[in-house]
């Protein structure tokens, strides 16, 4: 059977653009891209089931970092005071968390992507988006070193969302950056919230957050936020960032199983895989406690900062002309 495509206009929050819908109409399978919001994936259907969260008041309220599958670049989580040095050079970002305290994940999830191209076939369908930074974040011009371009690729079949990510710097000066993903799980079935949603995430280490900012010291995973082994989320209060990662299993092409979502009294279970790059990973329940975040990062939260103490926290560093790439993968396991 054949994939589909299918656009439409659509009005949100104000703003008038085209949404695009990858399907395969016979299994029930279905992806929705909106590249006027971030290139946010707001909604992933498997066999008519979404696994996806998204406000109920994205229509008049689209906030860009509360829904879906937001992008996060070029840094993911925040940044401390909004300041960084790169090269002896100060910049100073925006302070747009919650707090008005710290700049928080970048650019690429409050502007306007560019489609580069779409398509579908027999084997998948699929949509790419492009955000440079001196292109579509004028705002941005000064406040970040350098020009870099990120490339996405949402590419659908039956079970699974595949998300190809390239960054490539564009300018003649060093590009400095971290790339994450911010999704919004949430599984099939009637449960309004998360409590018995089985969460399963392998890792030896977490930051040491003082509101939200790590401190520079890794402590073993203490008990109540040991993922090990599978067990329910319950009421734990989860806004945690895991390092030193593990695996728990790899396949062929160079994806690892990074976490398991699954429920309590329900079949199926949510996987999610990355490639190695990705070395950090926040687990984060909202406040509305209807989704789970698995949140893979290649770097740390301010990660700039905490690399210019001599900490190793995964920040990334372009030279012109230079590139990287890693892929994330969810995918919807019936079997369980």
């Amino acid at each position: 059977m054949l994939y589909y495509i299918e656009t439409d206009e659509r009005t949100t929050g104000g703003h008038h653009g085209t949404v695009y819908s990858l399907s395969r109409r016979d299994v029930g399978s279905l992806v929705e891209v909106w590249p006027d919001h971030g290139f946010n994936c707001l909604r992933w259907q498997v066999k008519g089931h979404d696994l996806l969260f998204s406000a109920p008041d994205w229509e008049s309220n689209p906030l860009p970092t509360r829904s879906g599958i937001p992008i996060l670049f070029p840094f993911p989580n925040r940044i401390r005071d909004g300041l960084f040095v790169h090269r002896d050079k100060p910049y100073r970002l925006p302070k747009n968390d919650s707090a008005h305290a710290n700049a928080i994940h970048g650019f690429a999830p409050r502007n306007p992507w560019r489609v580069f191209g779409y398509g579908a076939d027999t084997r998948s369908a699929w949509v790419h988006g492009d955000f440079q930074l001196s292109a579509d974040a004028p705002e941005a011009d000064g406040m970040w070193p350098g020009d870099g371009l990120l490339s996405v690729v949402y590419r659908m079949v039956p079970d699974q969302l595949r998300i190809e990510i390239r960054v490539r710097n564009m300018s003649d000066e060093p590009f400095p950056f971290g790339v994450g993903l911010h999704p919004y799980f949430r599984l099939p079935g009637n449960d309004p919230e998360v409590s018995r949603y089985v969460l399963h995430m392998p890792a030896r280490s977490v930051w040491r957050l003082a509101q939200n900012l790590p401190s520079g010291e890794k402590w073993p995973v203490p008990d109540d936020l040991n993922w090990n082994r599978p067990r329910a989320v319950a009421g734990t209060p989860l806004d945690t960032l895991y390092t030193d990662l593990g695996a728990i299993h790899e396949d062929d092409g160079g994806l690892i199983l990074r976490a398991t979502l699954g429920h309590a009294e329900q079949p199926g279970r949510l996987e999610l895989w990355t490639t190695a790059d990705f070395r950090e990973m926040v687990a984060f329940v909202p406040p509305h406690r209807k989704a789970v975040c698995l949140e893979p990062y290649t770097c740390a939260t301010d990660a700039v900062n905490l690399q210019a103490r001599g900490i190793d926290a995964g920040w990334r560093e372009l030279a012109p002309d230079g590139s990287w790439a890693g892929v994330v993968e969810c995918r919807w396991n019936p079997a369980e």
